[in-house]
């Protein structure tokens, strides 16, 4: 029985020395070995209350429902491109529509005086540069949409 006492006494008494070693923080790290002599950001803590959290690991994904290899995916792409495609070529209709009317309205530079314009040829010199920048901006729209529909893998219809 007194061995038994003994061997608890020593037991609790081993578990209270390790609990007492001194702690050492190193950047977002705790540690109880002491630091190496190049680790200059480690430092001692003097209170050791120090809670440690194991890491966050995120839930395992649920399991799906197998099919087998099949085409359909393939075939849901392909529409979803034609769809995209066919979305693209509209927006180009349209721009190009635009970018027409614009040109028709800018007179090449000239474009006709309106209202106040007459008196004031401030304005209208402020109407036609903000012409000319509607239509660089259209500009810019088309190149950038006949982009998009190259990428998708097909001719652009100038």
């Amino acid at each position: 029985m007194l061995r038994f006492v003994w061997l608890t006494l020593v037991w609790f008494g081993c578990g209270t020395v390790s609990a007492q070693d001194k702690v050492y923080r190193c950047g977002s790290e705790y540690t109880n070995m002491p630091p190496a002599a190049s680790v200059s950001n480690c430092t001692l803590i003097h209170q050791g209350n120090v809670t440690v959290l194991p890491a966050f690991k995120a839930p395992a994904p649920l399991a799906t429902p197998s099919s087998p290899p099949s085409t359909a995916g393939s075939d849901a792409q392909r529409s979803k491109d034609a769809d995209a495609r066919f979305i693209l070529e509209s927006e180009l209709k349209k721009a190009q529509s635009r970018h027409a009317e614009l040109l028709k309205e800018y007179n090449n530079g000239e474009p006709e005086k309106v209202g106040a314009e007459a008196r004031n040829h401030q304005k209208y010199l402020d109407r036609v540069q903000e012409m000319k920048a509607n239509l660089q901006r259209n500009e810019a729209d088309i190149a950038s949409i006949r982009r998009e529909i190259g990428r998708l893998g097909g001719a652009v219809k100038r």
